[in-house]
C-alpha cells in the first residue's frame, strides 16, 4: 500500500495522529482543520463512499448543495489524510482499538434515528420515518430493500423543516424532473408510477415559528406540475406571534411568512398534483382499520400559540380536532444519536455527553483524546455549513489539549495502524477505491444526462472499488 507523505513536522498536531469516525461534513472540516494543525488524519466510515449526508440525504434534485463535495475532495488529496471506508464502530474495530493507536479520536457519525411522535397508531404499515424515506430515494445500501406503498392519493408529512419540504417536493416532482437527477433507479420507478395526488404538510406550531429556510420554501411554489395551497386563515398571527416576530424574529422567519402569504394569495393554476401546508396541527393519532390495519388517515389537534413561564412560545393543545384522509404518513420531527460501543452518551437529548466538543465520562470529568463534533455533539440542527464552525470549535480544544500535554502517549504507527484498519473487515475501501466507485457510477449516468447512476448494494460498490466492472 503506497503510504501518504508525511506532514513537515509543524504545528501542535506534529507528530501526532488522529481518528475521525463519520465521514460527513463534519467529519472532513475537522479533517481540514486538524491537517492545518499539522496532525495526520484517518478518516473512517461505516460505508464504502464518504460524504455522509451530502451523498445520502441532500435532495437529488439540489446538485448545487452537494458541490461543497469539491472541497472535501481537495481535503483528502492533502499529505497526511487517509479513508478506511466500510468499517464499522462496534463491530469491526472498538473504542478500545481507535484509543489504543491514536493520540485523539473524534466522534463525527451523526445522529441516525428518528424521534417519535409517540402517538397510537404510529408503526401502521404506511407509517413510515422520513430519515428511512430519504435514504432509499438517494440510494444509501442500508435502505435500498426498503418498500414503500406510493399508491395513496393523499400523503401526509409531519414536520415543519427543510427535511419535510424535500419529502414533500420528491414526491410530486415530475417525471422529467426526477430523470436528471441522481435519485437511485428503483426510486424513480416508484415514483413514476406513485398514485400520490396531495401532499399535506403538518406544522405543529405557526407560520412564524416554521423551521424553513428561505431557498427550500421558495422552491416549493417553483414546482412544475404542483400548486401550492396555504389557507389565508392560518397566515393570521396570534398576537403573541406577531410581537416575537417583531420583536425577536430573524430575516428568515420573516420572510417566510412573506413567502407563505404570497402562496396564500395565489390563483391555483389547477395542477395535476398539489401541496398543502397546515399550520397550529399536532398529529395525536394515525388512524387504520383494526390494531395494525393500513394508514387511513390522520386524527390532529388544533393548537395555540401561548407564552411560557420561561417566556418561550409553545404550541398549546385545543379542543378542537380534525381528521385528514389519507393512505401514507411520513414523519419528519427531527432527529437523536444512537449510543455506539461504550462511548458516553446522554440517552435525554440522544447525543454524545461532552463539553465543547470533549467527551465527558460519567464522572463529568473530559475523557482525555476523545472528542466529537457535527450532530453527535450538539444535535441535528443547521445547515451544511453550520458544521465548519462547529469543527473549529472542537479541534481549537484539540489543539488546546496537545499543546497543554493533554492527548494521551501512544505508540501510533501509521503502517501498523493501516494494517489493522484494512484488516479489521472484509472488503476496506481506500480513497482510491471510492474514486473508482465515483467514476463507474459517473460513466453509468453520463449516455442519460444525469450526474450519476448511484451503486446502491454492498456488493456492487465493493466490485466498482477494486476497479471491476460492477453489475447493476
Amino acid at each position: 500500500m503506497a503510504m501518504p507523505k508525511r506532514t513537515d513536522g509543524s504545528g501542535a498536531g506534529a507528530g501526532r495522529r488522529v481518528a475521525i469516525v463519520g465521514a460527513g461534513p463534519a467529519g472532513f472540516y475537522a479533517s481540514a482543520q486538524l491537517l492545518d494543525a499539522g496532525f495526520e488524519v484517518d478518516l473512517i466510515d461505516l460505508l464504502p463512499t464518504p460524504f455522509g449526508l451530502v451523498r445520502a440525504g441532500v435532495a437529488p434534485d439540489h446538485p448545487k448543495i452537494k458541490s461543497v463535495i469539491r472541497m472535501y475532495e481537495k481535503t483528502a488529496r492533502r499529505d497526511g489524510f487517509r479513508f478506511f471506508g466500510g468499517l464499522e464502530l462496534g463491530r469491526d474495530v472498538s473504542r478500545a482499538d481507535l484509543r489504543a493507536r491514536y493520540h485523539a479520536v473524534v466522534y463525527a457519525f451523526g445522529t441516525a434515528d428518528d424521534n417519535r411522535l409517540g402517538i397510537p397508531g404510529e408503526d401502521r404499515p404506511g407509517s413510515y420515518p422520513a430519515t428511512t424515506f430519504v435514504a432509499w430515494y438517494n440510494g444509501h445500501p442500508h435502505a435500498c430493500d426498503e418498500t414503500f406503498d406510493l399508491s395513496p392519493e393523499r400523503a401526509v408529512v409531519v414536520g415543519n423543516g427543510n427535511v419535510a419540504i424535500d419529502v414533500a417536493r420528491m414526491l410530486v416532482l415530475a417525471p422529467d424532473e426526477l430523470a436528471v437527477t441522481d435519485t437511485a433507479d428503483h426510486a424513480i420507478e416508484a415514483f413514476n408510477r406513485a398514485g400520490v395526488r396531495e401532499v399535506v404538510l403538518l406544522g405543529r406550531r405557526g407560520p412564524a415559528q416554521a423551521a424553513f429556510t428561505n431557498p427550500e420554501l421558495r422552491e416549493l411554489g417553483e414546482l412544475s406540475r404542483a400548486d401550492v395551497i396555504v389557507d389565508p386563515a392560518d397566515l393570521e398571527l396570534d398576537a403573541e406571534s406577531l410581537a416575537w416576530l417583531e420583536a425577536e424574529g430573524d430575516p428568515t422567519a420573516k420572510r417566510n411568512v412573506e413567502l407563505l402569504r404570497e402562496f396564500a394569495s395565489r390563483e391555483p393554476k389547477g395542477h395535476s398534483h398539489r401541496v398543502v401546508l397546515k399550520f397550529l396541527r399536532s398529529p395525536v393519532e394515525v388512524l387504520g382499520d383494526g390494531d395494525d390495519g393500513p394508514v387511513t388517515g390522520v386524527r390532529v389537534v388544533r393548537n395555540a400559540i401561548e407564552r411560557g413561564a420561561d417566556g418561550r412560545l409553545r404550541a398549546v393543545a385545543t379542543g378542537d380536532d380534525e381528521v385528514i384522509e389519507c393512505g401514507l404518513v411520513l414523519r419528519s420531527i427531527g432527529y437523536r444519536g444512537r449510543a455506539l460501543d461504550d462511548i458516553p452518551f446522554d440517552d435525554r437529548r440522544g447525543r454524545i455527553r461532552n463539553d465543547g466538543g470533549r467527551v465527558l465520562g460519567e464522572d463529568g470529568d473530559p475523557v482525555p483524546g476523545e472528542y466529537c463534533v457535527g450532530w453527535i455533539k450538539r444535535g441535528p440542527s443547521g445547515v451544511i455549513g453550520t458544521n465548519k464552525k462547529d469543527a473549529s470549535d472542537t479541534v481549537a480544544r484539540i489543539v488546546e489539549d496537545a499543546e497543554n500535554g493533554g492527548l494521551p502517549q501512544v505508540d501510533a504507527d501509521a503502517d501498523a495502524t493501516a494494517e489493522f484498519l484494512l484488516g479489521a473487515a472484509e472488503h476496506v475501501v481506500e480513497w482510491d477505491g471510492w474514486q473508482a466507485i465515483d467514476e463507474h457510477e459517473k460513466s453509468l449516468g453520463e449516455p442519460h444526462g444525469r450526474p450519476r447512476v448511484k451503486l446502491v448494494r454492498m456488493e456492487q460498490l465493493h466490485d466498482a472499488g477494486r476497479g471491476a466492472a460492477a453489475p447493476r
